[in-house]
C-alpha cells in the first residue's frame, strides 16, 4: 500500500524516517529484473556477489523515497564509502567533468587535496542546499568530531522538475541524514528509488542503477562498483544494439516531430578497493564517460554529467591527524584492466536504472513510460 504523506512542513520533518523506504507494489508496473538477469551479461569480466558498488568491502548505500499526492517524485541517496569516522579517515578522490551544467557540491576542495571527507549525497537540483547541510549536521554529530568547523560536503544532483514539484524544496536535511543512517550493504534498490525517483532517462523512465567487476587475481583482484543517478538523453544503445532507433523513440528525431529533450544529467559513482592516488582515480573516472557513451549518452550542452571517483584500500585511508602519509599505490601499467572493468560497470549501472525502473506519473499529469522491456528483449535476441 502506498504511503501518502501531507504536505505539512512539521510533520515532514517528524517523518523524514519513514518518508518511502521503496517503491510500493501500487507503482510496480512490470517484473524487474536487470540486463544480467534477464539473460544479457555484458563485458569480459565477473561481477561481485550483488552486481552493486555495495561489492566493494566496506560501501553502503541508502535511500529515501518521496511520493506524496501527484506531484511530489523526489528523494535522496547516500553512498558512504566506509564504516569509520570518514573525517577523520578521508578517502582519496576525485571528481571528473564530462559536462559541467550542474552544482555538484564541494568539487573545488576535491580538486585541490584530492580526497573526500563525507558521504556522498545524490538528489535533486534545488535541493542540494539541504543535502550540504544534512552531510554537515550528520558530519558534525559524529563521535571525534566535536572540534570540526569546516566540512566539505559532496552533493550532486539531476533535474527531476519534469515528474517532481521541484520549486517546493520537499527535501530537507533530516531527510538527508535518514538516507544515511539507513545506508547498508548487500543488494541496492534500484530504479525509481532515492534520488532517482523522478528522474527521465533516454525518454524512459530512469533512475538509480548499480552495477560492479571483479578482477581475475592475475590482474590484481580488485573490486569496481559503480552507482548512478540517471536524468540523461541521447539515442539509447543497448549492448550494441541500436534500441532508440528502432524503437523510434530518441533525440535528434526529425526535429519537427522531436518530442524529447536532449538535456539532462548523470551523476556517476565509482569506488574500488584498488590503491589508487587521486590522479589514478582521475583517470578512472574518466572511463566512466566511456561507459556512458556506450549507452548512446552525449553529454549535451545542458547536461550535468560527473563522474566521482574513490578508493577505498584501507591502507591508503588518510588519517587526518597524520603529518606523514605512507601510501601503497597501483603502477600506471597495471591500470587498463580497471579502466576496462570501470567502462564494463557504469555502462551496466546506467542499463539497469533502466530496466529496473517503472513508469511513473507525476507533476501536472505528467507521464513517463518504463523501458519497454519486452521488445527490448526481443531486440536483443533477435540482433
Amino acid at each position: 500500500m502506498e504511503l501518502i504523506l501531507r504536505n505539512n512542513s512539521m510533520k515532514r520533518h517528524i517523518l523524514a524516517a519513514i518518508c518511502i523506504i521503496v517503491a510500493t507494489t501500487s507503482l510496480v508496473a512490470q517484473e524487474h529484473k536487470t540486463l544480467r538477469e534477464w539473460g544479457f551479461p555484458t563485458g569480459i569480466f565477473e561481477t561481485g556477489k550483488y552486481n552493486a558498488i555495495t561489492d566493494v568491502p566496506g560501501v553502503t548505500v541508502g535511500h529515501v523515497t518521496c511520493i506524496e499526492g501527484d506531484s511530489i517524485r523526489t528523494g535522496v541517496t547516500a553512498i558512504v564509502p566506509h564504516q569509520g569516522n570518514i573525517f577523520s579517515h578521508k578517502v582519496p578522490a576525485a571528481i571528473y567533468v564530462g559536462n559541467g551544467f550542474g552544482k555538484l557540491a564541494g568539487v573545488t576542495q576535491v580538486r585541490e587535496l584530492g580526497n573526500i571527507e563525507t558521504p556522498i549525497i545524490l538528489t535533486n537540483t534545488l535541493s542540494v542546499a539541504a543535502g550540504i547541510e544534512g552531510v554537515v549536521r550528520y558530519t558534525l554529530q559524529q563521535p571525534g568530531n566535536e572540534n570540526v568547523r569546516s566540512v566539505n560536503a559532496i552533493v550532486g544532483e539531476t533535474n527531476d522538475g519534469h515528474l517532481n514539484a521541484i520549486r517546493h524544496m520537499y527535501i530537507t536535511p533530516s531527510m538527508v541524514i535518514d538516507a544515511i543512517n539507513k545506508a547498508h550493504g548487500g543488494p541496492v534498490e534500484q530504479g525509481n528509488v532515492g534520488a532517482g525517483t523522478g528522474t527521465i532517462c533516454f525518454g524512459f523512465k530512469g533512475g538509480i542503477g548499480t552495477s560492479s567487476r571483479v578482477l581475475p587475481e592475475s590482474l590484481g583482484g580488485y573490486t569496481i562498483g559503480v552507482l548512478a543517478q540517471t536524468n540523461y538523453g541521447g539515442i539509447l544503445e543497448i549492448d550494441g544494439v541500436q534500441v532508440g532507433q528502432k524503437l523510434h523513440k530518441h533525440d535528434f528525431i526529425d526535429h519537427v516531430r522531436r518530442t524529447e529533450n536532449v538535456d539532462g544529467s548523470c551523476m556517476m559513482v565509482v569506488i574500488t578497493d584498488a590503491p589508487l592516488d587521486s590522479r589514478n582515480l582521475e583517470r578512472m573516472a574518466k572511463r566512466a564517460m566511456m561507459g556512458l557513451a556506450k549507452t548512446g549518452g552525449i553529454a549535451s550542452n545542458g547536461s550535468g554529467d560527473y563522474v566521482i571517483a574513490l578508493s577505498v584500500a584501507p591502507e591508503n585511508l588518510i588519517n587526518d591527524k597524520a603529518k606523514t602519509l605512507t601510501t601503497t599505490v597501483l603502477a600506471n601499467s597495471q591500470m587498463s584492466p580497471i579502466f576496462a572493468a570501470t567502462i564494463e560497470a557504469t555502462a551496466e549501472a546506467l542499463w539497469n536504472s533502466l530496466f529496473m525502473a517503472d513508469s511513473m506519473t507525476g507533476r501536472n499529469g505528467h507521464h513517463v513510460d518504463a523501458l519497454p522491456v519486452t521488445q527490448v528483449l526481443k531486440m536483443l535476441r533477435n540482433r
